[in-house]
């Protein structure tokens, strides 16, 4: 895969958990894809993974399980 950074091969796709919101607000988010290049070592989301994040924070009641925080999985 190429970097859009740096143009490089070596870009990987990783997944991650992301925290949004504070307090009683928060919304952790696993399983998040981000784009990481081995070789200039930036990470950054895609637009469509930056949607999907925006869809999943707007419909988090529907989205979320309760835990000791809720918590949804991108897909």
């Amino acid at each position: 895969m190429l970097c859009d950074i740096c143009g490089s091969k070596g870009a990987r796709i990783r997944r991650i958990t992301r925290t949004y919101g504070k307090c009683q607000d928060v919304l952790v988010i696993e399983n998040i894809p981000v784009i990481t290049c081995l070789h200039c070592s930036e990470s950054y989301f895609t637009a469509e993974t930056l949607h999907e994040i925006e869809r999943i924070k707007l419909n988090r009641k529907s989205l979320a399980v309760e835990r000791f925080v809720e918590v949804a999985s991108f897909k």
